[in-house]
């Protein structure tokens, strides 16, 4: 059975957009920080442990997540 379009359905509303919702940036953010955290713990245990690659791969690491929550801040992202 087809409804006239002004009969009996209900009215569509817009459906969120998940990509500029707070939650999803929120998320974003949180899982970089944890990324600057875990740079800089494993740029410790690699100048200790004398494990260059693992030094090399931390501080940039590091770099990118300060580079992209500096960017967050500057609602850059």
């Amino acid at each position: 059975m087809r409804y006239e379009e002004s009969q009996g359905t209900p009215p569509v509303s817009e459906m969120p957009i998940y990509s500029q919702s707070s939650g999803l940036h929120f998320m974003l953010n949180f899982t970089v920080a944890l990324a600057l955290l875990i740079g800089v713990a494993l740029l410790w245990l690699g100048r200790h442990g004398r494990v260059f690659w693992l030094q090399v791969w931390s501080a940039g690491l590091i770099v990118f997540s300060a580079g992209y929550l500096v960017a967050a801040v500057f609602d850059r992202v």
